[in-house]
């Protein structure tokens, strides 16, 4: 299985040069740390700010400077700092090229929950259903299955829905998957985990086209 790190490792090979980018809280804020050397990308955040790069190293943190999920970051030059009002202006205008999400389910249409868990307080929805509105593309990163074995790739999400037949990719632990009107067609599988291990943690309808790559790093 692949570690967070590696998830957003995978990620990052989907970034082409050129792209505006929005990195969801979790897993997705760990990609601007493995963007590719030979593109440039543009990282948005929704709470004001274009332009942001990789995490800062131990003590050298500023506290003024903020992604959406009030972790420090860093800037790149050239950056810009605006208000949340402009930022969601940016959103909304479909300005973003592709938004990398969290989530606790996602259906085998592209459906996406990840914002409340029935009977847990949840401080709001965030910016997540203004991003799944508005993106062009959306790759999901999580994990396959939740804590207890079940299958978190569903035929129908059991959770409060973000967004309804808007997820185009997930990368997930075990596997990358596209959607499709067929449903999640497996790309390619984990380093060390076949194919039938992913399809019996697979509940929503699963792909499978010939011989399944292992996930390359290089």
């Amino acid at each position: 299985m692949m570690n967070k790190e590696q998830i957003a490792q995978r990620i990052a090979k989907e970034l082409k040069d050129g792209m505006y980018v929005n990195l969801g809280i979790g897993i997705p804020t760990l990609v601007a740390n493995y963007i590719p050397t030979d593109i440039e990308v543009v990282l948005q955040s929704e709470n004001g700010l274009l332009g942001m790069g990789p995490f800062p190293f131990e003590g050298e943190e500023d506290a003024d400077l903020i992604n959406a999920g009030k972790q420090t970051i860093t800037t790149l030059p050239g950056s810009s700092i605006f208000d949340s009002a402009a930022s969601f202006g940016m959103i909304r205008a479909q300005k973003v090229d592709l938004t990398v999400l969290g989530a606790m389910e996602v259906s085998d249409t592209g459906d996406i929950a990840n914002w409340k868990i029935p009977g847990k307080m949840v401080k709001g929805m965030g910016g997540a259903m203004d991003l799944v509105a508005s993106a062009k593309n959306i790759i999901v990163a999580m994990q396959h299955c939740s804590k207890d074995g079940k299958s978190k790739l569903l035929t129908k999400c059991s959770l409060p829905l973000t967004g309804i037949r808007c997820v185009t990719k997930i990368v997930s632990d075990l596997a990358v998957l596209d959607i499709t009107d067929q449903g999640f067609v497996l790309l390619e599988r984990a380093p060390g985990i076949a194919v039938d291990f992913i399809r019996e943690r697979t509940e929503g309808r699963l792909i499978i086209q010939g011989e399944v790559p292992e996930i390359s790093f290089s």
